[in-house]
């Protein structure tokens, strides 16, 4: 029996409420710009994730990480500036912040502890 993928679960899940979250955006409150760039965004991280798993290597793992870490950077900034222009309430977009924050966290958990297993000397992100 395969044992579940915690961020391959985790980030397909988030795009799913990001699809969902443009949905929303972009019929309700006529937001096309903001909601777009988070869209890629956030739909990026779990691909990211996906072209990982069936890399390679180790090396084009981790390199799939780093981009997937930075797309959910990026999507932190997005959530938080629809957040602070109103087009999120603050509840709603809190929930979506708290569940990019997590992103970061495992994805930069298992960044460090790749480089430590590669022997990679590469700046914290």
């Amino acid at each position: 029996m395969k044992q579940e993928n915690i961020i391959q679960t985790k980030t397909y899940d988030f795009a799913i409420k990001v699809v969902n979250l443009y949905r929303f955006l972009s019929e309700e409150k006529r937001e096309y710009v903001l909601s777009k760039q988070l869209l890629r965004s956030g739909t990026s991280i779990g691909a990211n994730i996906e072209e990982g798993i069936g890399g390679q290597s180790s090396k084009d793992f981790f390199a799939k990480l780093n981009i997937a870490y930075k797309e959910a950077r990026e999507s932190h900034y997005w959530l938080r500036l629809l957040k602070d222009t109103g087009y999120l309430e603050v509840e709603k977009a809190t929930g979506y912040i708290n569940d990019c924050d997590e992103l970061l966290r495992i994805i930069g958990s298992i960044i460090k502890t790749m480089k430590t297993k590669l022997g990679i000397d590469i700046p914290n992100s």
